[in-house]
């Protein structure tokens, strides 16, 4: 995407939107489950800056995938630990599809109710960015590499006799990971996205066609 001063300006906002609703997810669903760490640092919040990572931040205002500072938890006060978290990693990525699906219905529905407001073209973009970002948060964060939400969720997910064949298998997938990262953003070597965009596509579409769905 082409990060004009004006998709900058729209971008910023969205984009500290998204990653608080999906920190501040993570610390309420694990305080609900009796863990009180992430309440305690100051991290159940709606204070975008306690939760900006500056290079997961940088990511998102030039790309399509970022990440922020992790939620710190202690899986020992969940009564199931390995379903504790499970939901708590999953309430991230799950709370940015709500909320692009929050603001593709405000869209729909202001559309038609309100047409003067919502069909002012910043208002649009606004909208569009949001659920774009949204939409690849929750994506990438899915993603089944250490420390993403998603090689957790596998983790919750995969019978105990796997769980440490995975352990092992995944400990070099964070380096991989950064460094196809610093190549795609950095050297503009784009073999991250050609590995990402085969599953990110697919995902997206299936997202947005949830948001603009058309009665028969």
């Amino acid at each position: 995407m082409n990060v004009t001063p004006e998709n900058l300006i729209l971008r910023i906002p969205a984009i500290l939107l998204a990653l608080t609703i999906h920190e501040c997810a993570h610390g309420w669903v694990a305080y609900r489950l009796g863990d009180r760490t992430a309440w305690d640092a100051g991290r159940v919040t709606l204070n975008p800056f306690v939760h900006l990572d500056l290079f997961g931040t940088m990511m998102l205002l030039f790309g399509p995938f970022g990440w922020a500072k992790p939620v710190p938890i202690d899986p020992r006060f969940f009564r199931n630990m390995k379903q504790g978290i499970l939901y708590v990693s999953a309430a991230g990525p799950l709370s940015n599809v709500a909320l692009a699906l929050l603001f593709g219905y405000f869209l729909r529905m202001a559309g038609i109710l309100f047409p003067s407001l919502i069909m002012h073209p910043d208002v649009i973009k606004f909208i569009d960015l949001s659920i774009m970002i949204n939409i690849g948060i929750s994506f990438f964060n899915l993603l089944p590499v250490p420390p993403l939400d998603g090689s957790k969720i596998l983790l919750g997910m995969l019978p105990d006799r796997l769980v440490p064949a995975y352990i092992q298998k995944s400990r070099y997938l964070p380096t991989v990971f950064i460094v196809l990262l610093i190549l795609e953003w950095g050297l503009r070597v784009p073999i991250f996205s050609r590995l990402i965009y085969p599953l990110f596509t697919p995902y997206y579409t299936l997202v947005h066609s949830l948001i603009f769905w058309r009665l028969p």
